[in-house]
């Protein structure tokens, strides 16, 4: 049963928070679910006016300004599960075995986003799923399965190739910068992300971008599109 204890918490998950409140499931969010939000009306709202100054809640309780590099942080996170989001939409029956692959992705960022959205040192970092070493040797397993189906690489290539693997390569780039803002965050002095975790985040989500370029050179690969491969530009 889930408890009716409340906390705050960011609004970038209050929406998705509100949906599964009345579902049972302790840690698909990788949150105790005591920690969610429980408005006693019957009918739960996706607006609360109470970010409309500018600030908004960390699941620790905290107010930010939503210009805060916290926020920052778990934005690009959130940016990018939407990109895999639209990546997942796109991809072929023929591909189901990468769909699974990329939502069991997109559920470990709503992890990392929770660690994200909680400042160290509070009580409810006891109430966070650790990133693990499994999921990301998980990564480096898909990247190793692709690679052996790919022809070797020789040079640089351009993103593109197909449509979908075109949208692999922009869910690449918004991992890059996921990864520089979470890194931005830690090294500041207030708020940071709590020490035995920042490795395992940077870890995965390092792994991550190179898992989404061996994923866009895959799928153009089994929709039949080559590589494109950069040339030098001729002198003028």
């Amino acid at each position: 049963m889930l408890s009716h204890s409340v906390c705050k918490m960011s609004s970038v998950f209050r929406t998705f928070a509100n949906r599964i409140c009345e579902v049972s499931f302790e840690r698909s969010l990788g949150l105790d679910c005591r920690l969610l939000t429980i408005i006693a009306d019957d009918e739960m709202k996706i607006y609360t006016r109470t970010g409309d100054k500018g600030t908004t809640s960390l699941f620790s309780g905290e107010r930010i300004e939503k210009s805060h590099d916290r926020v920052e942080a778990y934005g690009n996170v959130d940016e990018l599960n939407a990109n895999l989001g639209v990546l997942a939409a796109l991809l072929p029956e023929e591909l189901a075995s990468l769909t699974a692959e990329i939502r069991q992705i997109q559920t470990t960022l709503f992890q990392i986003g929770s660690w994200m959205a909680t400042t160290a040192g509070t009580d409810s970092v006891a109430a966070l799923e650790k990133i693990s070493d499994e999921q990301i040797t998980f990564l480096e397993n898909a990247i190793d399965t692709m690679q052996d189906q790919l022809p070797e690489l020789k040079g640089f290539i351009l993103p593109g190739g197909s449509r979908i693997g075109a949208q692999a390569h922009v869910a690449r780039t918004v991992c890059r910068r996921a990864e520089r803002r979470i890194l931005k965050l830690a090294a500041g002095e207030t708020l940071g992300i709590a020490e035995d975790q920042f490795q395992q985040i940077c870890a995965f989500i390092n792994r991550l971008s190179d898992y989404l370029f061996a994923t866009a050179r895959y799928i153009s690969h089994q929709l039949g599109e080559p590589d494109i491969l950069w040339k030098h530009p001729p002198s003028l």
